[in-house]
């Protein structure tokens, strides 16, 4: 009887152990649960803080972005990319198209790369190209680092000469030039916020820093903030030039630099360290270029000229057509402030005449309008009877 019992006994033992490893593992599933989320969100920040992690170079890398793969390009651009590939030929070279973007984001970011759905939602959920070529910008460089540069950027002089021989590359984490130095205009209400910036048509990084992470999320947060403002999707929210200049472009880059700076020097460093600068300067591993390096030729903010030695790249600007999906402020009668080119006595004549328009009468505002109207028709209408010459790009 004893035997037989202990047989039974044997028999159901499994059974019993298993009931037991199942009530356990209910009792804790959500436990289980939160310590998988907290793998993910150590793993997720292993790899946001793993800075340099492919070593203590720049990588070797060339990224653009453009509608079409190199095999489609139109000659002008074709010609602009020839100089960097010619002058680097140690470098990588790739282009991220319209047709291959989303694949690179989703390969990146989803479940196999940096697990970030709401960066890949992002992505798939925007239509407005510009906000979408400035985010891809910022992914490509948190993800592999390198070079970037604008479609329409022509090389001047070999990327190893791009760091000054006095820094040590190990110490450079980021490689920026100043576009816009005119902190005069910094009150002005049209261009007060792009008075101040850096140049991100051109820029070099590391893999993984954590200020292209952050500058992000805060282009998401600002996206989500003005869809709900305009009660819409993300996906169809409108935006004019300001908006997409301080929201995704060199304003909003110049932001996120300047507050990362400050984080990592423990004090506040604002645009006064990069006013006026004559030579470069190396800022908590951000080593900021003189604006001839990058944006030389804009005939504002002392950029020289391209045929200075410290003259980098020349942007031909030709690729720069978005602002007519977001266009500028422009008034009725003195268009745009921006035509100023920043001379002071323009953009305060402008302010005046503005100014002068507002308190007018009805009846005035309108026949001035009327004028302007005739005018911009008279001149419209002599342009279109004088030939039209189509010089090509020429490189040496």
């Amino acid at each position: 009887m004893r035997g037989r019992l202990t047989k039974q006994i044997q028999r159901a033992l499994p059974v019993y152990i298993a009931c037991i490893v199942l009530v356990i593992v209910l009792a804790n599933a959500d436990s289980l649960s939160s310590s998988i989320k907290d793998a993910n969100l150590v793993r997720r920040d292993i790899l946001s803080r793993s800075v340099s992690r492919y070593g203590t170079k720049f990588p070797k890398k060339i990224w653009q972005t453009w509608k079409v793969d190199p095999l489609g390009f139109e000659e002008r651009d074709l010609a602009c990319a020839r100089t960097w590939t010619s002058k680097n030929p140690g470098h990588r070279y790739e282009v991220l198209t319209d047709y291959n973007d989303l694949q690179y984001v989703e390969t990146h970011y989803g479940p196999t790369g940096f697990n970030r759905p709401d960066i890949v939602k992002m992505y798939r959920t925007l239509n407005a190209t510009i906000v979408k070529a400035d985010l891809l910008r910022y992914l490509v460089m948190y993800a592999e680092g390198g070079m970037y540069v604008d479609i329409d950027v022509e090389d001047l002089k070999p990327i190893e000469r791009f760091i000054p021989e006095r820094y040590d590359e190990t110490s450079v984490d980021m490689l920026i030039g100043v576009e816009i130095d005119q902190p005069e205009f910094s009150n002005h209400s049209i261009l007060g916020k792009k008075s101040q910036s850096f140049c991100q048509w051109t820029f070099m990084c590391k893999p993984r820093l954590p200020v292209m992470l952050r500058l992000v999320e805060n282009i998401m947060a600002w996206l989500n903030d003005i869809a709900k403002q305009q009660k819409v999707p993300v996906s169809e929210i409108v935006l004019d030039f300001d908006e997409v200049i301080s929201g995704t472009g060199p304003s909003a880059f110049t932001a996120a630099i300047l507050a990362d700076i400050s984080a990592r020097t423990g004090h506040s460093v604002d645009w006064g360290t990069f006013h006026n600068l004559g030579e470069s300067k190396l800022v908590a591993g951000v080593l900021v270029l003189t604006v001839e390096a990058f944006a030389a030729g804009q005939g504002h903010s002392d950029s020289g000229n391209h045929n200075a030695r410290t003259a980098l790249v020349k942007h031909h600007y030709h690729a720069s057509q978005w602002p007519t999906k977001h266009p500028r402020y422009t008034h009725p009668v003195y268009g745009e402030v921006e035509k100023c080119n920043w001379v002071v006595e323009c953009v305060k004549k402008w302010d005046e005449d503005v100014a002068a328009f507002k308190v007018m009468p009805p009846e005035e505002q309108a026949k001035l309008i009327a004028f302007k109207k005739a005018a911009d028709q008279a001149a419209e209408q002599q342009q279109q009877q004088q030939p039209v010459f189509n010089a090509p790009l020429v490189f040496p």
